[in-house]
C-alpha cells in the first residue's frame, strides 16, 4: 500500500490500483477502496480520473504505451521479428498488472487516448510480419500475425498464471530470462530466423570432381 502524503496523487492512485490488480485482478479495482488505502477522501481520485472506468482506461493506456515503447526500442535497436516477440513477453512479465488489464475488454470503454496507444502497439506487432511479407518470406501476413501474437501472448499468460509450472515445465528461478528464451525458441520453430539463410537453397552445382 502506498500512502499518499504529498506530490502526484494521480500516480499514487495508479500505483495502488496496479497493486490491487496484481493481487486480485482488475475487476477488484475500486476508487473508494483505493482512496481509503492511501489515506485521502473518497472523492479525491475522481478529480483525476472521473470514475473507475477512467482509472482503468488510464492504466490500460499506460500499458499499451509501455508495450509500444518496448517494441520500438527492440526494432530501432536492430532486433528481428523474433526479437520483437521476445520483447512482448518481456513486457508482459515485467508489467503483469498492466498486461492483465490491457486485454480485458469488458472492463475498458471507448477512450481516444487508449485507442491511440493500442493502435500504436498493434502497429509495431504487425510491422515485423508485414516486412517479412514484403520480402517474400511469408505469404499470408494476416495468419502469420495471428500465429505469432497467439504464441507470445499465450506463453506470457501461461507463465504469469503459473500454468507452465503446473504442467511440469519448470522454468527455474529466473522467470524473465527463461521465459523470453523459451519465446525465442518457440517462435523460431514457427518462423525460423528472418536473418538466417534459406534452409533449402535448392540444387547446387553438384560435387566437385576429385583432383587427379
Amino acid at each position: 500500500m502506498a500512502t499518499y502524503h504529498h506530490g502526484n496523487l494521480r500516480r499514487v492512485v495508479m500505483d495502488e490500483a496496479l497493486e490491487v490488480i496484481a493481487a486480485a485482478g482488475p475487476e477488484h479495482v475500486s476508487l473508494r477502496a483505493i482512496a481509503a488505502a492511501i489515506g485521502v477522501s473518497h472523492t479525491a481520485p475522481r478529480h483525476h480520473f472521473g470514475s473507475r472506468d477512467g482509472l482503468l482506461a488510464a492504466l490500460a493506456t499506460e500499458g499499451f504505451d509501455l508495450l509500444a515503447d518496448e517494441l520500438v526500442a527492440v526494432r530501432e535497436g536492430g532486433g528481428s521479428f523474433l526479437d520483437v516477440g521476445v520483447g512482448y513477453v518481456a513486457f508482459g512479465i515485467a508489467h503483469h498488472a498492466h498486461f492483465a488489464l490491457m486485454f480485458t475488454p469488458d472492463l475498458l470503454h471507448d477512450d481516444p487516448a487508449l485507442d491511440h496507444a493500442r493502435d500504436r502497439a498493434y502497429g509495431e506487432l504487425r510491422g515485423g510480419v508485414e516486412a517479412l511479407a514484403r520480402s517474400g518470406q511469408i505469404e499470408d501476413a494476416q495468419a502469420a500475425i495471428v500465429a505469432g501474437w497467439s504464441l507470445v501472448h499465450g506463453l506470457t499468460s501461461l507463465s504469469l498464471t503459473g500454468n507452465l509450472d503446473r504442467a511440469g515445465l519448470d522454468l527455474g528461478t529466473s522467470p524473465l530470462g527463461d521465459v523470453t528464451d523459451l519465446a525465442c525458441r518457440a517462435a523460431g520453430m514457427l518462423y525460423g530466423s528472418p536473418s538466417a539463410p534459406d534452409p533449402d537453397p535448392g540444387p547446387g552445382p553438384g560435387p566437385t570432381a576429385p583432383a587427379d
